[in-house]
């Protein structure tokens, strides 16, 4: 578990979702503004009135939301470092600077325990980042794995940077995957489910549509847990590592919260400690779980070798 510093008492951790983060109870809570950022023109400061704005952002590039507190030296120097890479990306990635202090509901609806957390939108579904500190040669590797999940969901636009004149168009997408896109777009899950489904039928190894529909199937079991039930979720865990439900609803919740080696973790001693249907079972959903993530991620990698260590 993360070493950081604890999320304040009245952060009670949680998950409200449409799709998968809902921040529509945020819209109207307060009156203040977006303020700019000086250290970068891709970089604001968020609250619970200006974050539903932001979240709409993230149709036209990817956005990523720093979770931090005034309490935290760590939250202060990994800001800093994110603010640098934005003007490395020069307007192809926007950040957003969360006080998790003065606004508690965020950081409730993104179900994160400690800070600094860091996690991304796209199309205003969360992509799992990271969580603590890390050094910048990674960090920018996260951000380059979330520009190419982004040009695979269309979400190819900049906020005003240099053009780059290497980058070509992106083709539009297949008409199933545009399909599903803008099902979830239009919170029709099962509809966006069955769109990735179909893609599959004609052709079983469309990556971009496994990927997606792995991503649907976490929203849509993610969208069934209010607060409460994930709490009781997660205390059933705690006391029972048997519990399979409890087991498999709280790496879901560990992924969408961004703490992804929590989940990895979990699910592989469950296998490690388990025979039969439910270790399969369990098997079956760390391996989508790896889509979700993206298979090129170092989490992903040290997983798969856990989980072979487990399974032999």
């Amino acid at each position: 578990m993360s070493q950081n510093t604890p999320m304040p008492p009245n952060a009670t951790p949680g998950l409200n979702l449409r799709g998968a983060v809902d921040l529509s109870a945020l819209k109207n809570r307060a009156t203040a503004t977006t303020a700019p950022s000086t250290a970068s023109p891709y970089a604001v400061d968020v609250n619970e009135a200006s974050f539903q704005e932001f979240v709409q952002l993230s149709q036209k590039v990817p956005v990523v939301v720093a979770l931090g507190s005034g309490r935290s030296h760590q939250s202060a120097q990994l800001t800093a470092v994110l603010e640098k890479l934005m003007n490395d990306y020069n307007g192809k990635i926007a950040l957003g600077r969360v006080d998790v202090d003065s606004s508690p509901q965020i950081a409730q609806a993104f179900g994160i325990t400690a800070v600094p957390t860091v996690v991304a939108l796209l199309n205003g579904q969360p992509v799992p980042m990271f969580e603590g500190e890390l050094p910048e040669p990674q960090i920018k590797e996260f951000f380059d794995e979330l520009l190419k999940v982004a040009a695979s969901n269309g979400v190819t636009g900049n906020l005003g940077g240099a053009p780059d004149p290497e980058a070509a168009p992106e083709p539009p997408l297949p008409p199933l995957h545009q399909a599903a896109r803008d099902a979830i777009d239009a919170g029709d899950l099962p509809g966006a489910q069955a769109s990735y489904e179909k893609a599959l039928s004609e052709k079983p190894n469309d990556a971009v549509a496994k990927v997606g529909l792995a991503q649907v199937h976490l929203m849509i079991r993610a969208a069934e847990l209010n607060v409460v039930q994930a709490e009781a979720l997660r205390t059933r865990a705690a006391g029972d590592p048997d519990d399979l439900e409890a087991t498999l609803a709280v790496a879901d919740l560990d992924v969408t919260g961004g703490h992804v080696e929590d989940a990895f973790a979990r699910l592989v001693k469950f296998i490690g400690t388990h025979f039969g249907p439910e270790r399969d079972t369990v098997r079956v959903r760390l391996l989508e779980l790896f889509d979700v993530v993206g298979v090129s991620d170092p989490r992903v990698s040290a997983a798969r070798q856990a989980l072979a260590r487990a399974l032999f």
